[in-house]
């Protein structure tokens, strides 16, 4: 039309111009002229009208196949029915009656139901369930039992009882709080299951301040009452279709393991080791159980730990000679030994590599139900998370020039835990500020005094009696480290127990990049009222997602250095402590044997958790490779594994500054 415009502008100056002639000249030239425009803008009006069809006609036609109705539609009642695979089971056809009428009473519709027999829908659902291939379902891949009757088989059978200690996220944790707020959760569980899911959408702000621990005594704050959930349940599965050690249980079973001599000791994950035992008695249960099995069995037991879990000590003043005389082997899987990178992202922004590698729609949605904010606070009031803050500073994880796990011609050190480039910052939707001037690169000592700064004061203070990070190498100091509770999470300040015939096994896997380290971006000095105090908080630090350098060395992928390990834990806390510092009997003098088996991550891709191979810090918990040890271990033949290795740790540990 931009065309009309102008012709009709030039038809305009033309005509203003021309010389003016007699009246019926005048007369009849305008006539025509304006029949001759009106022409002009008919066929200029037919022509875009054209135009605009075959626009939208090659629109129509270029659209890909994946974004029409005719494929969306189909593939959303076949998502809905593979959703019905997982949560619909066949026994559940048998309530759909009594629970319509229920919901129909509830809200006052008068609505006469016929009596329908289901039982027909139930048998036919279960006979088509039974024909869906296992590896289709979300909570089986094929594998199940598989690892206990190849052992079966060989003769062997339970021998020790056996413990398993779950991790950081792994137990569930259930509502027992009857103040009026929070008494619809009653025995619901908020941490676990698709009912945590419906919370965090629906009821956000109740299931945080009901998550949340009171700041400064680190316990229940008022009117919320959060226990772990109990039994081996607690801990099978995070939710339906989700396996966490239900693999392990069935294969123990197998090998005739139950109740009276398989015991899952689930925990608070939220709380710190001396709360844990003070308001649940955590570490005492746990001795009464393992001397239990042993009065009963006349045996030792076997104790498995996963990620966090490996943390734990034996605590429960037992004496000198406890462990020796109760604890047979000692299995940590994926164990967090030397602390997690990410731990330190979370407390100061409340990110992590999970978070800012999400695409553009995910990374809305998590920030709309569930803020960067709000994830922070919840990290600054569990205790227990600390228990993940790296350790032994720039001795373990390097310096500005160096790192124990830096690969040959790096272009930047994983030593510097943090690092900063100047980026635009807006203030607001109309307003940009200047770029804003680099902070100083940080090590691993200069990091965690930084974060330490960031956060509330009630936070550092529940870090300083609760926690230590630091590296002992006074043998002296490191026996008194022994009745400090500050120091059991810390394998560098306290010794292994004087426990000669116990045995270590290290598993972990290895191939699966992992975040080592950051690139972060700050804006403008802001405060924010958090935990009824004002301090500098997370809205001014983030990790710098728009940074991606996939050439260099390390591989820098939105602002996080990816490295070595099982995609959670770096390579170095792992196994350093496994193949060097338990090694040495500063840290070891009892001289207990420690084996560390690395299982290669060759996840399998047609099968959603990786199938047998998988050796991801969740997923290994399936893996085909460690079931196999755990149940070698429990029933006798431990003695068969051996020290398998697939990455350089033994070259990275022996870097670390242990003297």
């Amino acid at each position: 039309m931009s065309t009309l415009s102008q012709r009709i502008r030039t038809s305009s100056a033309s005509h203003s111009k021309a010389v003016k002639p007699s009246f019926e000249s005048y007369v009849g030239k305008e006539q025509k002229s304006e029949s001759q425009l009106v022409h002009d803008v008919q066929l200029e009006a037919i022509q875009q009208a054209k135009l605009f069809d075959a626009q939208i006609h090659k629109m129509k036609k270029e659209r890909r196949f994946f974004a029409k109705a005719r494929f969306l539609f189909p593939l959303g009642i076949l998502l809905g029915i593979l959703l019905g695979f997982i949560l619909i089971q066949p026994s559940d056809f048998q309530d759909i009656h009594s629970n319509l009428l229920l919901i129909m009473e509830e809200y006052d519709i008068s609505l006469k139901i016929p009596d329908i027999d289901l039982s027909r829908v139930e048998l036919e659902w279960r006979r088509f369930r039974s024909n869906i291939p296992e590896v289709w379902k979300l909570n089986n891949d094929g594998r199940e039992f598989q690892v206990g009757e190849a052992m079966k088989a060989r003769g062997l059978t339970a021998h020790y009882p056996i413990v398993l200690v779950p991790g950081i996220v792994s137990t569930g944790l259930e509502s027992w709080s009857t103040s009026p707020e929070y008494r619809a959760f009653f025995r619901e569980k908020l941490w676990g299951g698709f009912n945590m899911v419906s919370q965090v959408i629906f009821n956000r702000e109740k299931w945080i301040s009901a998550m949340m621990l009171d700041p400064v005594t680190g316990l229940d704050p008022p009117g919320a009452k959060i226990r772990a959930a109990e039994g081996i349940g607690a801990a099978s599965s995070f939710m339906t279709g989700y396996w966490l050690w239900s693999k392990i249980v069935e294969n123990l079973a197998v090998v005739n393991y139950d109740t009276n001599n398989l015991h899952l000791a689930p925990y608070d994950w939220r709380l710190s080791m001396w709360n844990l035992e003070e308001r649940d008695g955590y570490f005492s249960k746990l001795k009464y159980t393992i001397e239990g099995f042993k009065k009963r069995q006349g045996k030792k037991t076997v104790i498995a730990a996963h990620s966090m879990g490996s943390t734990s000590p034996e605590h429960g003043g037992g004496g000198s000679d406890w462990v020796e005389n109760h604890i047979e082997s000692y299995i940590t899987i994926a164990g967090t030994h030397l602390g997690v990178a990410k731990a330190m992202a979370a407390f100061l922004s409340g990110e992590m590599k999970d978070t800012v590698q999400m695409n553009p729609a995910g990374a809305y949605v998590l920030e709309r139900f569930f803020s960067r904010k709000e994830r922070q606070r919840l990290f600054c009031s569990w205790a227990g998370s600390a228990s993940m803050w790296i350790k032994g500073g720039t001795d373990v994880w390097g310096d500005a020039n160096w790192a124990p796990d830096d690969e040959p011609g790096s272009s930047h050190t994983h030593g510097e835990l943090l690092a900063f480039r100047p980026v635009s910052v807006p203030l607001s939707t109309h307003h940009t500020t200047p770029n804003v001037g680099p902070t100083k690169n940080m090590t691993a000592d200069d990091a965690s005094t930084w974060i330490l700064e960031r956060t509330p004061s009630t936070f550092q203070k529940m870090i300083w009696t609760n926690y230590s990070f630091g590296i002992e190498r006074n043998e002296n100091v490191l026996k008194k480290n022994a009745l400090d509770p500050r120091k059991w999470s810390n394998p560098l300040e306290v010794q292994l127990p004087n426990a000669p015939s116990m045995k270590i096994f290290c598993v972990y896997g290895h191939g699966k990049e992992t975040e080592r380290s950051y690139w972060y971006a700050h804006g403008p000095h802001d405060y924010e009222e958090s935990f009824g105090e004002i301090c500098p908080f997370s809205r001014t630090h983030w990790i710098d997602a728009d940074y991606t350098q996939e050439t260099t060395t390390p591989k820098v992928r939105n602002g996080v250095k990816m490295g070595e390990g099982d995609g959670t834990v770096s390579l170095l806390s792992l196994g350093a402590m496994c193949v060097e510092g338990w090694k040495r009997p500063r840290w070891n003098p009892g001289g207990i044997k420690v084996t560390t088996v690395e299982l290669p991550h060759q996840p399998a891709p047609n099968i959603p958790r990786g199938g047998a191979n998988t050796s991801d810090h969740v997923d290994i918990l399936g893996s085909t490779g460690l079931n196999e040890l755990i149940l070698k271990v429990a029933t006798g033949a431990g003695d068969e594994v051996e020290d398998r290795f697939v990455s350089r740790i033994r070259e990275f540990s022996q870097q670390v500054r242990w003297d």
